[in-house]
């Protein structure tokens, strides 16, 4: 009996698929939104909640692992002190994705992927701006 398979291939090969995904992953967490198709952003869920994991997590070991694989320095700074507090109390579905639509010159569908905010996160930062005026 044949095993199932993970992930989808893109259309890519494999070291230009690890290449891309860590690419988006990084966007991802310094950004914390980005736009692309739909699939990669199936695909970079999958990676992006491995990610917030190992923040969650917080020994050196798993600061390594996500060091290995985010491009940036300081994003894994982030990963480990901003993001990690964020979700300390949620244990999974980190990211949201939002469908757009279709882009103009293919027609691929696209979508947004950015990660959750919490109801009192969203409150907190409505405030933030009208306490500076």
């Amino acid at each position: 009996m044949g095993q199932g398979k993970f992930g989808s291939k893109l259309g890519r090969t494999t070291s230009h698929r690890k290449a891309m995904l860590r690419t988006m992953v990084t966007s991802l967490l310094k950004y914390e939104k980005i736009k692309t198709t739909d699939l990669k952003a199936k695909e970079l869920r999958k990676v992006a909640e491995k990610m917030i994991g190992l923040g969650k997590r917080g020994d050196l070991h798993a600061r390594r692992q996500a060091a290995a694989y985010v491009r940036e320095r300081e994003m894994v700074g982030k990963l480990f002190g901003e993001l990690s507090a964020r979700y300390k109390d949620r244990s999974g579905g980190y990211t949201r994705i939002l469908k757009t639509g279709y882009r103009a010159g293919d027609n691929a569908p696209m979508s947004i992927i950015e990660f959750v905010r919490d109801a009192e996160q969203e409150k907190a930062k409505k405030k933030a701006p009208a306490a500076k005026k």
